[in-house]
């Protein structure tokens, strides 16, 4: 009886993965059941800090801000300038005001001024 060999289903899937994996480190690229774990540790890791991201970033422009912001007075601060740009419905998210603080600092002290009035 002649012998049936195996499809090329089973080695195109585990080529795949080890393609994935190939940059990874010592059995974590070679073994075939290592590399299915950390393809999957990896893939949860970047769907976790996708959402991190979104969330380190706002912390960062919130904190740039509010240096900046806090040089205009003595009490005057982020959440403050926040509440008087809803007030006078100026639409400015925060990534473009961190921008503002950073690149031209009187131009964010003009806002300030603006709204407060």
């Amino acid at each position: 009886m002649t012998r049936i060999k195996r499809g090329y289903i089973a080695r195109r899937r585990r080529k795949k993965i080890s393609l994935f994996a190939s940059s990874f480190r010592g059995a974590h690229s070679r073994l075939t059941r290592t590399v299915t774990q950390q393809r999957i540790r990896a893939l949860v890791s970047a769907h976790r800090d996708r959402d991190r991201k979104k969330r380190d970033f706002r912390r960062l422009w919130i904190t740039r801000i509010n240096a900046v912001i806090r040089g205009v007075g003595i009490s005057y601060s982020y959440s403050r300038l926040i509440h008087n740009l809803y007030m006078k419905q100026l639409l400015l998210n925060r990534k473009i005001l961190a921008q503002i603080a950073i690149s031209n600092r009187n131009c964010l002290y003009m806002i300030s001024n603006e709204i407060r009035k």
